[in-house]
């Protein structure tokens, strides 16, 4: 088909190939050309040493500690529609403007238990350094004094600032494990971002994110959580450990092996933080 396009077009046709030609080859040999995907594998020099510490808390908490993925979710939009959203009817779905009116947003931090499930998050009008250390002082607040903490986090700047750093020492039972650049995935607690965007958010209309708006939105993304305990809050054993990270895992080794001196200065002089 490549070499039937190259070559000058038939002066009897208006086309190389029939629709049905191209149909039969595409299905024969499971082409998509319509469709596209987007990754990316990280390039960071400990990818493997980070996926198995991050795993392995999952996998293997430590005694008397709880692990806790943490992120935050900022540039949550409170959206009011242009006009009335119309119900869903007999034969026709919900009808909503296309425009909208955006009302604010507001940045949802959360820790997401990684043994129960169970979610502990505040609202913040930003997302720097100062809200995320207030953040920390909550989770101090809120998990039993006899517990170590060990929060998993993304590359983000701001959970690396030197206020956070200075923060650290003070409260000695919090350590933090750093998921590989450009795998933020590995955090468990962006798979739960989606269900209260999903579920809540999407096709709500909120006037303000102020007072008793602000409490809605918070309600809206926090109220699930005890329901999604039992799908996010799992004991993993050993051999069903989730198939992607296993994946990406052993393609990260394979291609170490075959460059390693390209795979470790990859991103060599690259100082940009990377989620």
């Amino acid at each position: 088909m490549r070499r039937a396009v190259r070559s000058p077009r038939p002066a009897s046709a208006g086309r190389w190939r029939s629709q049905s030609a191209v149909s039969r080859i595409r299905r024969a040999f499971a082409l998509a050309p319509h469709r596209s995907q987007t990754f990316k594998l990280s390039t960071d020099p400990l990818y493997i040493d980070k996926v198995r510490d991050v795993v392995g808390l999952c996998l293997d908490p430590p005694e008397k500690a709880l692990v806790l993925c943490v992120d935050e979710k900022s540039q949550i939009q409170a959206l009011d529609r242009s006009q009335p959203v119309l119900p869903m009817m007999p034969g026709v779905p919900e009808r909503r403007s296309h425009d909208y009116v955006r009302a604010g947003t507001t940045t949802l931090f959360a820790a997401l238990e990684a043994a129960t499930g169970k979610v502990i998050g505040s609202l913040h009008r930003r997302h720097r350094a100062a809200e995320f250390k207030k953040f920390l002082a909550e989770l101090d607040k809120e998990v039993p004094a006899g517990l170590q903490v060990h929060l998993i986090l993304d590359n983000y700047a701001t959970h690396k600032t030197p206020d956070i750093k200075k923060w650290l020492p003070a409260h000695s039972r919090f350590h933090l494990h750093f998921t590989p650049t450009s795998a933020s995935w590995l955090n468990l607690v962006e798979r739960w971002f989606a269900e209260p965007t999903q579920k809540k958010l999407k096709r709500g209309v909120h006037r303000s994110v102020l007072d008793e708006d602000e409490a809605r939105i918070a309600t809206s993304a926090l109220d699930d959580a005890s329901d999604l305990a039992t799908t996010y809050g799992r004991d993993w054993p050993e051999e069903t450990a989730p198939r992607l990270v296993k994946t990406l895992v052993l393609k990260s080794a394979a291609r170490c092996m075959r460059d390693p001196e390209g795979y470790t200065q990859s991103r060599a002089g690259d100082e940009t933080p990377t989620r």
